[in-house]
């Protein structure tokens, strides 16, 4: 954690560097042992997955992972955090977010409290240098995902949808990942000891800045070919049997050729398996389809079309 500065605060400007402890990740000595890291909390990942991410771990750099909703992108994120044993912290990128949101805060009620008590025990005659210097500590500092992350490393930093952001808050992201740092005005410099493991996602919503991909090491993840999407149904679904993740898969495979609003990936293959094993399907047939296509397609509009052509979809 980030050191507690003393009585009266730290002028701004001070670096804080937070503390280096944590796992031992130098027995992940390859992208195979990284692949087999992942397989083991069910995330199976193709050789091209797991090269970016190991590169990233080794180079320190921060992996931008672009590719339709679906392919599993926030997914490797969570996988990496999990099978390396280090803290995830996710920032949820949406329209309009900033530095408040993503980095710090002030806890401003707090801060007027502290000043009221300081004016009462003092009988009214505050001595306002000491008590602004007295405002911006640690105590009434309020981490959000950047800066948690931070002062929690080493440990995976998720800055999810970033698409889905402006051009200000990428600018914004700068220094992080050049530094492993961020500046607050008021409080100084806060720096990672050792670098978090950064994962950006793309929904390719729109096009990302080319400084921030500069800084990163840039991989594309489609769909799994049909037989990696069986083994990820084998892998993470309780009791599935063969025929029913080869049925899965191939029906998927199928629907992702049609024209439809939103393709689904592996979260929606993964909730149609899930939902026909809760309903003691074996099989998947015309009927257990028709009645479960709900688990894998969201848009009404998708769901006419393809009930129009059930049949074929099922093949």
């Amino acid at each position: 954690m980030t050191s507690e500065p003393a009585a009266g605060g730290t002028a701004a400007g001070t670096a804080r560097t937070a503390s280096s402890a944590g796992p031992d990740l130098s027995s992940v000595s390859s992208p195979a042992k990284l692949s087999a890291l992942l397989a083991g909390i069910g995330y199976l990942a193709d050789d091209g997955v797991a090269t970016a991410a190991f590169l990233s771990l080794r180079m320190g750099k921060p992996l931008f992972c672009e590719g339709e909703p679906g392919t599993g992108k926030t997914s490797l994120a969570v996988a990496l955090s999990e099978s390396l044993e280090l803290p995830l912290v996710r920032l949820q990128c949406h329209e309009g977010i900033d530095a408040a949101q993503a980095l710090y805060e002030w806890d401003f009620p707090r801060q007027l409290l502290h000043l009221r008590a300081l004016e009462a025990a003092e009988g009214g005659r505050l001595d306002v240098d000491a008590a602004e210097q007295s405002l911006y500590t640690e105590r009434f500092l309020l981490a959000r995902p950047l800066l948690t992350a931070l002062r929690s490393s080493p440990c995976v930093l998720l800055v999810d949808e970033i698409d889905r952001a402006d051009d200000e808050f990428e600018a914004f992201l700068l220094q992080l990942l050049d530094e492993n740092t961020v500046t607050i005005p008021e409080y100084g410099e806060v720096r990672a000891a050792q670098p978090p493991l950064v994962v950006l996602t793309s929904n390719r919503t729109r096009e990302v800045h080319d400084a921030l991909k500069r800084r990163c090491l840039y991989h594309w993840l489609e769909h799994p070919d049909l037989s990696r999407e069986i083994a990820i149904l084998r892998a993470r679904v309780p009791g599935i049997g063969q025929r029913l993740a080869e049925q899965i898969a191939e029906t998927l495979q199928r629907l992702r050729t049609m024209e439809l609003l939103k393709p689904p990936g592996v979260a929606e293959a993964l909730d149609w398996a899930n939902a026909l094993r809760a309903l003691g399907r074996d099989e998947l047939d015309a009927a257990s389809a028709a009645t479960t296509l709900g688990a894998v397609l969201k848009f009404s509009e998708d769901l006419d079309r393809v009930r129009t052509r059930l049949d074929a979809v099922l093949g």
